[in-house]
């Protein structure tokens, strides 16, 4: 038996090792070329120190307290010379990819499908030519056939299999869109590095608040497959806005995870002043459905950087401080994954 170790560092960049049963996951990474910090391997010195942000593992009680303490143990900290898996993990490397002698792992696709969904919405379906492993929520860079441009990219199908797909804003002139609307035909080969970020999502352990500013609902489709595949007895609430009613996607999609996930729901909000959809204004004066329970909850935001600022706002405004914050900012032209957790 084997386990998939989700190893994210400092600079966003995330390699998958597969760790044997009984190994650490010092001991995998090194198999698989990647030098973790370390100094000793036995426990003492610390260097290897990381934290675990999900699943199951054994270390031991061979380190000692000046490697790490109770109190680190306690918050997840690990020492991954010590640390042996029992199931999938994610854990943190507090330092760069490259002090490591690795980076972005790089993978070849073929162009499946390329869908205009609405005049400001395309879809990209994309065939992987291998396996590329990722947590719901991350994304990739896109390397613009013809260039040397890239664009980052989340995905918004799940993990586990070869058909990937991504939900990209229609912006006219852009380098990407362009390409798409123009030339982009079925067949044509495109590379993809990643997956990055650390807007993923997390064991599911409270309700769930998802707030989506147009195609920043790409990684909350990807979490609610997720969640649809492995189960989720939390309840889980989506607030999507957009700017204009031709913005609004994927609407099928959400009706069906709400017929086929339990507890599950969601509202859209649209901005423009034009606009005759029975909900206008903004994400943040929807929120009569959200599951914030007073701060016991998880919520993820995705949207241009107004947004996220709002939201931030409306939080702070109302004294609530959610258990976890994660949240990323995106620009139409160049998405970025920045996530804080407040």
């Amino acid at each position: 038996m084997s386990y998939n170790i989700a190893l994210n560092f400092e600079d966003g960049v995330t390699r998958f090792v597969s760790c044997n049963e009984g190994e650490t996951v010092l001991d995998a990474a090194y198999r698989s070329q990647i030098n973790l910090p370390m100094d000793c391997s036995d426990g003492v010195c610390g260097t290897c120190k990381g934290a675990c942000r999900q699943g199951e593992f054994d270390m031991g009680d061979e380190y000692i307290d000046e490697a790490l303490s109770d109190e680190e143990a306690e918050r997840g900290m690990v020492l991954t010379c010590q640390m042996v898996p029992s199931s999938d993990c994610v854990v943190e490397v507090p330092v760069a990819s490259t002090m490591c002698k690795t980076g972005n792992a790089e993978v070849s696709g073929t162009v499946a499908e390329v869908n205009l969904i609405s005049p400001t919405s395309i879809e990209l379906k994309i065939t992987a030519d291998e396996d590329i492993a990722f947590l719901p929520g991350q994304y990739v860079n896109i390397q613009v056939p013809g260039s040397e441009e890239t664009r980052a990219y989340s995905f918004s199908s799940p993990p586990g299999c070869r058909d990937l797909s991504f939900l990209i804003r229609n912006v006219p002139g852009g380098l990407m869109s362009s390409w798409l609307v123009g030339e982009a035909r079925t067949g044509d080969k495109v590379t993809l590095t990643g997956p990055m970020g650390s807007f993923y999502l997390r064991p599911v352990e409270r309700s769930i608040l998802m707030l989506a500013g147009g195609t920043g609902l790409a990684p909350m489709l990807a979490k609610l497959e997720y969640l649809k595949a492995n189960g989720c007895d939390q309840p889980t609430h989506l607030v999507y806005g957009v700017s204009n009613d031709d913005d609004l996607v994927c609407l099928d999609i959400l009706d069906r995870f709400a017929a086929e996930l339990d507890n599950f729901s969601y509202v859209t909000v649209v901005s423009g002043e034009d606009s005759d959809h029975p909900r206008k204004g903004y994400v943040t004066q929807h929120m009569d459905e959200a599951p914030v329970n007073d701060g016991d909850v998880d919520v993820y935001l995705c949207g241009p950087p107004p947004m996220v600022d709002s939201v931030l706002g409306f939080f702070r405004e109302k004294g609530i401080e959610p258990n976890s914050f994660h949240y990323e900012k995106f620009t139409p032209s160049a998405p970025s994954a920045r996530e804080k957790v407040a």
